[in-house]
């Protein structure tokens, strides 16, 4: 009996022990699984963290192009005329005015000098023709008429060599020659003018450029500081009037230069009238 009471007592400790051991292997089986769970769940949360940030800054991007260029649509680039009249206000009125001043009436010379040149151009070598016409019928008054009628120096200068036919050869020639001279000075008339507005508008803006320039070191001097800032605004001013000084001055260039190859023309064909008139004269024995 006590042999077994023994034996039992043994088995009873063997079988708490077996049972402390599984529940406590258990208990720490069930520990590791939480704790990875957990760790899961953090690891999870900081991904879905990175994850907002990204897609926050990424609207926040795309946010910020939207509204550039929404503000590109709602405000658009100056440009033509509008963006010239902003230089002109910020080159400062005083040159700026003169400069356009000259412009103004250096275009008003050039349109008159092309409109008036345009006007005289006439068709030399018919006109001769209709002369040469009268003259063969022996009618002298209905030559000098259609000199008269017909507008141009060249008809002035064969009228006037008509004039002086009975004084022969050497007192024509003389006649259109002196007479020639003087509607060459009728078609220059107001070139002297476009030359000036040429050279003052580049001028005036040179002025404006050196104002400019020593506005802005006075600027340095009060302030003791050289910052981009405070000589940008005279420095700007000075840029500007030269610019638009020197674009009058390439205009009014451009025009002056049409108009002098227009007078050359003109004058050759004046040279032609006059050589061509002495023929008719010769040939229908006006004049020996």
């Amino acid at each position: 009996m006590t042999i077994m009471r023994k034996l039992l007592a043994l088995l009873l400790v063997l079988g708490m022990v077996a049972f402390t051991t599984d529940y406590a292997v258990a208990q720490d089986g069930e520990q590791t699984v939480g704790e990875q769970v957990i760790e899961g769940a953090q690891d999870a949360a900081e991904a879905a963290g990175d994850m907002a940030q990204d897609a926050a800054e990424t609207v926040g991007d795309a946010a910020g192009d939207l509204a550039d260029t929404a503000a590109n649509v709602v405000a658009p680039k100056k440009f033509g005329h509008q963006l010239l009249k902003e230089y002109f206000i910020q080159g400062g009125w005083q040159f700026m005015a003169l400069v356009l001043v000259c412009l103004i009436l250096g275009l008003a010379f050039c349109i008159e000098r092309i409109i008036t040149l345009n006007l005289a151009s006439a068709n030399t070598d018919k006109l001769v023709a209709r002369v040469d016409d009268a003259l063969r019928n022996g009618d002298m008054a209905q030559a000098k008429e259609i000199c008269k009628s017909t507008p141009g120096p060249a008809a002035s200068i064969i009228h006037e060599g008509l004039k002086r036919s009975g004084g022969g050869l050497e007192s024509v020639e003389k006649a259109m020659v002196s007479y020639g001279s003087v509607q060459m000075g009728l078609l220059e008339k107001g070139l002297v003018w476009i030359s000036l507005f040429i050279a003052i508008a580049p001028m005036l803006g040179f002025m404006g450029t050196v104002i400019g320039m020593i506005t802005a070191f006075d600027k340095i001097e009060e302030v003791g500081d050289i910052n981009p800032s405070i000589v940008a605004g005279g420095i700007k001013v000075a840029l500007l009037t030269t610019v638009f000084g020197l674009i009058t001055a390439i205009i009014l260039q451009i025009f002056y230069n049409y108009i002098v190859s227009k007078i050359d023309s003109i004058v050759n064909r004046m040279e032609d009238a006059s050589t061509s008139l002495v023929d008719v004269l010769i040939d229908n024995k006006v004049i020996s």
